[in-house]
């Protein structure tokens, strides 16, 4: 079975709603900065990525572009409409399609689907992650390892291996 990592990223934190909508929020200030150290982090964790798929709302294209300027291996963003506050369910159907020589997979989207899949797939989360299992912060990134294929992710089949917060 191949060892892959999933990165499963809460988008930086964003304005609040305005008259455009959730949808359209762009980051605040301080999510900019969030992003850019996450990114910074990310590139130490994992110095490549295959693939990486992002909500379509505009915080998290904000936030992938960040990290992408950050990253200096960070691959085209692939844009998933599906990924808008998904659930676990629906972010595993986005993982489900990829390709098997995709090894590294970063995703980038909303809570609660973040926290709650890292939650399902994590056989234990230390004491230190602890707190994933109720909610993750805007900016943090939970690096998972898994095996198989991307369609056969299930509860308890992956370790985590860290956690990437921004400060």
């Amino acid at each position: 079975m191949p060892r892959s990592t999933l990165v499963l990223m809460r988008h930086a934190r964003a304005e609040a709603a305005g008259e455009l909508g959730d949808h359209a929020r762009p980051l605040a200030l301080a999510g900019r900065r969030q992003a850019a150290r996450t990114g910074e982090q990310l590139a130490q964790e994992l110095p490549t990525i295959d693939v990486a798929l992002v909500s379509d709302a505009l915080r998290t294209r904000e936030t992938f572009k960040l990290l992408a300027a950050a990253h200096p291996a960070m691959p085209t963003a692939t844009a998933c409409e599906e990924l808008y506050l998904a659930s676990p369910r629906g972010i595993l159907a986005c993982l489900a399609g990829l390709d098997a020589t995709a090894r590294r997979v970063l995703v980038v989207g909303h809570e609660p689907g973040m926290s709650s899949l890292t939650a399902w797939l994590a056989r234990e989360l230390p004491g230190s992650a602890a707190s994933l299992a109720t909610g993750m912060a805007t900016g943090e990134a939970a690096v998972l390892a898994v095996s198989g294929e991307w369609s056969d992710l299930a509860r308890g089949t992956a370790r985590l291996d860290a956690v990437l917060r921004p400060g």
